[in-house]
């Protein structure tokens, strides 16, 4: 210990001081204290300067400094200065054991330039202090405020029931360790894992650590959040893959490209056209999104543009920038200057199926430079492929569509009979989920007598057999319908024709024949749906008296039942397709059948077109319907 006047020169000096820098009294007297000390002259001078000036240390740690024992070693010291009187002050000097020296510089290498802190907690009056003096992120955290309710102020609104049950376990005796948010002095959430030590003594402390780990959380949420991009990318890409191996139309498979396929790679927009007797095609909705409308129309062989030779070489082009394309593809100048456009980088692929021919083009583009990896490169030539195998198969079904409804039309009457008192209107439906020949049919038959015969059936079955079926149906029904009045007798004779041929072959009819001049009906039904009798008032479901399916019974006798057709009354006879399926009942289609047939009961032909526009039970089985209107006599 030292008695200092003001400017710090030496009064007096204890003996332990005197033993500790080797020096007699007389040699110290009148002398800096800190001179004899392996210390900077001027920075202990503004250290006992400053401590005089306010009358206390200038922080709330005493000062470290090396103490020179011999030429050879060094121990470590603190110091600490307090002023007595304006003119005199005590210099006490603390040495520190080779223990405590250790530890000492555990600290400070455990807290200078880290984010971290040691601190220790009075448990007796709350007051919180950093252990060998402030640090960077104590500062920032608290300041100058040592109470610990202050403190605990800044902790998160979510987080600070559980911090005080802590805290309040520890005061019971226990350690301490939580993780939790803070809010910092400049506003910015913070997250702090905090551990501590119960101390018993006089008072009681916890001495601890907190660690700043917003970096390690702020990381963990980035790999969550990637984790949850992957997943949902990977969402995405079955998703998509499913869309485009089920897609029915170019139009679909080519706006599945240009529309839902950017989340997935971050695109500003994309396109994709198909190539069509020589040129190059887009879907209707793509014409106005991005260049693509610039592109539909040109030849698929015009090379001066990235699409043309993508599809011409089959090989895929990526451009970073819009130098690199300038550089490859002068022409293309002219698509950038499009004032909407915003395009700096493309990734252009083929789409093709199994052959070796480019069936299509698909372009994915960004609005800023944009480098395609490896992964984005096999992801888009994955999408392209399956893309071509959905056009290939498209195509296939389309023409076989159009055979089948070729071969299904040609079987059918191509121009039904015509009578001066009664208008009909008949339609043909080939199923939009089977892609084959089906044999629902129609017909109309003019009888002696002023007589007319309706007919509508279905073949059981699809195909080619089905289809011959109905056309053997058809022509032996005309013809036994030609030599016989009774509709029953016709029905039961081409039942029996069926059941001789040997061959497996059912279908349900439903046969009227019609007096003209009178209105007189005389059906006879074999598994059929019921008809449909509709005019300005209303509708109605005429259940005729129905025998099994032709082709099940040889001698089955098949019931005749009768009716008036008044005049201006609408009547329509249909296959299943129209009004039953495995997601509406029979009874709910006829509801919404006969509504619309009412409401348009007065022109037969805009009444078959509204049906089948609207087709009740979806388009899952083919569809036959015909509609007769007796009209009114004339005034």
């Amino acid at each position: 210990m030292v008695l200092t006047a003001a400017d710090g020169s030496i009064r007096h000096a204890n003996l332990a001081f005197r033993a500790l820098v080797d020096r007699t009294a007389d040699e110290l007297a009148g002398r800096p204290w800190h001179e004899p000390l392996d210390e900077d002259d001027d920075r202990a001078a503004g250290f006992h300067r400053g401590a005089m000036e306010r009358g206390q240390a200038p922080d709330d740690r005493p000062r470290r400094l090396r103490i020179a024992v011999t030429a050879k070693a060094s121990r470590l010291a603190e110091a600490e200065v307090r002023p007595v009187d304006g003119d005199t002050a005590v210099v006490l000097v603390h040495v520190l054991s080779t223990e405590e020296a250790d530890l000492r510089v555990i600290g400070e290498l455990r807290t200078d330039n880290s984010d971290a802190v040691l601190w220790s907690l009075d448990l007796g009056s709350g007051r919180l202090r950093e252990l060998f003096g402030p640090t960077p992120l104590g500062s920032l955290l608290a300041g100058e405020d040592r109470e610990l309710d202050r403190i605990l102020e800044r902790v998160h609104p979510d987080d600070i029931a559980r911090v005080r049950d802590a805290m309040s376990a520890s005061f019971a005796g226990r350690d301490y360790e939580q993780r939790f948010r803070v809010f910092d002095r400049l506003g910015d959430e913070r997250s702090l894992h905090v551990r501590a030590r119960f101390v018993p003594g006089e008072p009681d402390r916890l001495i601890g650590i907190i660690d700043d780990v917003t970096e390690h959380v702020q990381l963990v949420r980035r790999l969550a959040d990637r984790r949850r991009t992957e997943a949902e990318h990977g969402r995405l890409v079955t998703e998509l893959s499913a869309k485009l191996v089920s897609a029915t139309t170019v139009d679909k498979v080519m706006d599945l490209l240009s529309e839902e396929f950017l989340p997935i790679f971050g695109g500003y927009t994309a396109g994709a056209l198909y190539v069509e007797d020589g040129v190059l095609r887009t879907s209707p909705g793509a014409r106005g999104r991005g260049n693509t409308g610039l592109i539909d129309g040109r030849r698929a062989d015009d090379t001066d543009f990235p699409m043309g030779a993508v599809i011409q070489d089959r090989q895929p082009r990526f451009f970073e920038s819009r130098a690199e394309v300038v550089s490859r593809f002068p022409a293309a100048v002219d698509l950038m200057r499009n004032k909407d456009s915003k395009s700096q980088a493309w990734a252009t692929v083929p789409i093709f199926g199994d052959s070796k021919v480019a069936l299509g083009v698909w372009q994915m583009v960004w609005d800023r430079p944009h480098h395609a990896s490896r992964d984005e490169r096999a992801l888009m030539l994955t999408f392209a492929g399956l893309a071509g195998q959905a056009l290939q198969r498209i195509k296939a079904q389309q023409a076989e569509l159009e055979l089948a409804d070729a071969v299904q039309r040609r079987m059918l009457p191509r121009q039904v009979a015509s009578f001066p008192d009664l208008d009909i209107a008949t339609k043909y439906l080939p199923s939009r989920a089977d892609w084959r020949i089906c044999g629902d049919f129609y017909d109309v038959v003019e009888l002696p007598g002023g007589r007319v015969g309706l007919l509508v059936g279905d073949v059981q079955g699809h195909g080619v057999e089905a289809a011959a079926a109905m056309g053997q149906i058809r022509a032996a029904f005309r013809a036994y319908a030609s030599n016989q009045s009774h509709p029953g007798v016709v029905l039961g004779e081409t039942n029996r024709l069926l059941t001789d041929t040997g061959e497996i072959v059912f279908a349900t009819c439903g046969y009227l024949v019609l007096e003209r001049s009178t209105g007189d009906m005389q059906a006879a039904w074999a598994g059929q749906p019921p008809v449909v009798l509709a005019g300005p008032g209303g509708f109605e479901v005429w259940e005729p008296e129905t025998g099994p399916p032709l082709g099940v019974l040889p001698d089955t006798v098949y019931p005749v039942t009768t009716r008036v057709l008044d005049p201006g009354t609408t009547l329509l006879l249909c296959s299943d397709g129209l009004v039953e399926s495995t997601d509406v009942l029979m009874e709910d289609g006829l509801d919404k059948v006969g509504a619309a047939l009412a409401e348009h009961c007065e022109d037969p032909e805009g009444a078959a077109h509204v049906l089948a526009e609207m087709a009740p039970a979806g388009r899952g089985d083919d569809i036959a319907l015909l509609i007769a209107r007796m009209r009114r006599p004339a005034a």
